[in-house]
C-alpha cells in the first residue's frame, strides 16, 4: 500500500514539471532566423515537441526577425544540424572513416532570451555574478 502511494506521488510530480516545460517552452521569443545551407532563402518546416501537441507549420526567411516559441528558438539552435563525414588512411594504410565535425543548417540568433544552459561556465578563470 505504502509504495502505490509513493508511485502516486513521483507520477503526480512528473505532470506538474511537464505543464511547467509546456509553458516555458511556449512563451514567445524574438530574434533573427539565419539559414546558413541556403542564404538569402525561405525554410519551411513542420514542429511539435510534446506528445498530444498539434504539429505547426513554419516558414521562415532568412535574416528577418520573428517571435517564435522558445521550444522552436532551442530547436533551430540545436537539432538543425548533421555530420560531415570523411574517409582516410591511417599509418598502416588501413581505411579509417572518420566522424567529423557538425554542419549547422540554421539558427536562431535572439535578441531577447538567453538559455543558461548554452552558457555554462567551465573556464575558472572566467568570473560570473553568481562567484563574486
Amino acid at each position: 500500500m505504502e509504495e502505490q502511494k509513493e508511485t502516486q506521488t513521483v507520477v503526480i510530480k512528473k505532470k506538474k514539471n511537464l505543464r511547467f516545460e509546456r509553458e516555458r517552452d511556449s512563451k514567445l521569443v524574438k530574434g533573427i532566423f539565419r539559414f546558413h545551407e541556403v542564404p538569402g532563402s525561405t525554410m519551411k518546416f513542420v514542429f511539435s515537441k510534446y506528445k498530444g501537441e498539434q504539429p505547426k507549420r513554419y516558414s521562415l526567411n532568412d535574416g528577418e526577425v520573428y517571435s517564435l516559441p522558445l521550444a522552436v528558438a532551442k530547436h533551430l539552435n540545436k537539432n538543425c544540424s548533421y555530420p560531415v563525414h570523411s574517409h582516410a588512411v591511417d599509418a598502416e594504410g588501413k581505411a579509417i572513416y572518420k566522424v567529423g565535425e557538425r554542419k549547422r543548417r540554421c539558427s536562431f540568433q535572439s535578441l531577447e532570451f538567453i538559455d543558461p544552459e548554452d552558457f555554462a561556465v567551465s573556464d575558472p578563470t572566467i568570473v560570473t555574478a553568481q562567484q563574486v
